[in-house]
């Protein structure tokens, strides 16, 4: 498997960078580095992962400082030319603020923080994030089991963006069972272009076996595959 050159994008308040360097670095093997928030250049990294936590403390609103970092600019330019972005929790947050996916995510319906493993339902198997699930016998067909970690996952938007969402085929992954309310029981949607995606379960928290899972390396793996 060649390697692809992953930046994760580090704000004040990160607490997944970590974990998604470590699946990316040690268990796919990827050239992988930290990019601190305040650095103005995404420099030569062609995958950005804006990683889950409490960006500026999730102070004002998830993600509506963050989204004024220094480095934002260039990874909102690094998508609109067609680079890869993926935003995972906070980070979806982020690129919701950003413009780069439609919508926004609010306070839990039962305005309690939730933690717990789901079961998505992969709705579009047919995109550069999903496309190693398509005959994995290491995964359930059509579904992918991970965690979730938020108090404001409440995906919402109005009826024509939902319209639009799935018209276009852009809702990636569906919950089986909502934990949080989210319109349509979305879980993560990409782009119209399809390079960038945001979800908030988290699959880089189950990409080995030893956490107790490993359907969400195959997010990882489908990207690195989308390149070679």
């Amino acid at each position: 498997m060649s390697k692809a050159k992953f930046g994760v994008v580090v704000f004040p308040g990160s607490n997944c960078d970590h974990d998604a360097y470590n699946t990316l670095k040690h268990i796919l093997n990827q050239d992988t580095e930290f990019l601190w928030h305040k650095e103005s250049s995404i420099g030569n990294r062609n995958v950005i992962i804006v990683p889950g936590g409490f960006s500026y403390g999730d102070y004002l609103r998830c993600g509506a400082i963050a989204r004024f970092s220094p480095i934002m600019k260039d990874v909102v330019r690094h998508a609109s030319s067609g680079g890869v972005v993926i935003g995972i929790c906070n980070g979806f947050q982020i690129l919701c603020e950003s413009g780069l996916l439609p919508g926004a995510l609010i306070r839990n319906q039962s305005l309690k923080f939730v933690c717990k493993n789901v079961t998505l339902n992969i709705e579009n198997k047919n995109t550069i994030f999903t496309s190693s699930y398509n005959g994995n016998e290491n995964v359930m067909p059509g579904k992918m089991v991970v965690p979730v970690a938020h108090g404001d996952g409440n995906y919402i938007c109005d009826s024509d963006t939902l319209k639009s969402l799935n018209d276009n085929s852009q809702v990636v992954f569906r919950y089986e069972e909502n934990p949080n309310g989210a319109i349509d029981n979305i879980a993560g949607i990409i782009n119209k272009q399809g390079n960038v995606l945001g979800m908030m379960p988290h699959p880089e928290r189950a990409s080995e076996s030893l956490v107790g899972g490993s359907d969400g390396r195959y997010l990882f793996e489908s990207v690195i595959n989308s390149l070679n």
